[in-house]
């Protein structure tokens, strides 16, 4: 009986089939530098946004060299320009007399006008812009006014100004402030007209006075709103300070446009609309920039 068993055991052990297992080794594969990587991609991210623009701006210097470098051309090629207003290019901040300085410090004259006219219209147009936004009969009452009077001109309130201030650095700052102060309004405005109920019910539960639902509720909720007005209205207070000081003089970059062109200094009024387009440019980014801090710490609290 103990053999039958036994033969019975071996019989079912050879009818198991057997498996043969084989140990794979994969090769080692360092890990990637954390380090190295963001460096890629910073010098990626760093190349797609400046290459274009200067492949852009090398067509555009092409072209115009080619256009401007023929016999009978009247505006200066960039190569004239860089041959005759190279000073201008290269010093910026040379000073040799009250109306002999560089294009540093004659656009530092003009940004000061400009933060003077450009703060008072963001403080007086945010709080007219509320009034407007949070009151129907304000906004019955003021917005008509204001959609006739932000279609006047910048310079076309010179003249008054002038007549009132009877002074050029007080009136450069009103054309300024009267010009940007109407797309901060209207922004601000819409922002509060679109303040969610869900909003005003908190402000009402907590019981919040008007100074805690303007500075807690309405402002942060609005603010999206509120500094793309600032936005268009930097850009105008730029435009309106460089037209303003044409007529009114002084040491801004629109004066000095203005006396180069009595001159006839084409090259000098090419570098200086340069350096307009780029402080503008910096200006815009520079309040965009503000505008995604202040909104992005709203949305974090």
């Amino acid at each position: 009986m103990t053999m039958a068993v036994r033969n019975t055991n071996m019989s079912d052990a050879k009818a198991i089939p057997t498996i043969a297992t084989k140990a794979v080794v994969l090769p080692f594969v360092p890990p990637k530098s954390q380090t190295g990587a963001r460096i890629r991609q910073m010098a990626i991210n760093i190349a797609t946004a400046v290459v274009p623009p200067l492949i852009t701006v090398a067509l555009i210097l092409i072209v115009w060299q080619i256009l401007c470098a023929r016999p009978g051309a009247t505006l200066p090629a960039p190569s004239v320009v860089w041959a005759e207003a190279n000073d201008l290019i290269v010093s910026p901040f040379f000073n040799f007399g009250s109306q002999d300085i560089g294009l540093g410090w004659r656009v530092l004259v003009s940004l000061q006008r400009v933060l003077v006219g450009f703060g008072l219209a963001a403080v007086v147009g945010i709080m007219l812009g509320t009034l407007v936004g949070q009151s129907v009969w304000a906004m019955r009452g003021l917005d008509p006014v204001f959609q006739v009077l932000r279609t006047v001109p910048p310079l076309a309130w010179l003249p008054i100004a002038l007549a009132a201030f009877r002074d050029s650095q007080p009136s450069a700052i009103f054309v300024i402030f009267i010009t940007s102060i109407w797309p901060v309004i209207i922004n601000t405005a819409v922002g509060i007209r679109n303040i969610p109920q869900d909003y005003r019910n908190v402000a009402l539960v907590l019981r919040l006075n008007a100074f805690e639902y303007f500075a807690k509720i309405m402002v942060p909720a609005a603010a999206p709103y509120i500094f793309t007005g600032l936005r268009i209205g930097i850009g105008l207070s730029w435009l309106a300070i460089v037209a303003a000081e044409m007529l009114t003089g002084g040491v801004g970059i629109g004066f000095f446009i203005w006396d180069a062109w009595n001159s006839s200094r084409l090259p000098d009024i090419v570098v200086a609309l340069i350096y307009i387009g780029v402080v503008g440019f910096m200006l815009d980014r520079l309040v965009s920039l503000i505008g995604r801090l202040a909104t992005r710490g709203v949305a974090v609290n």
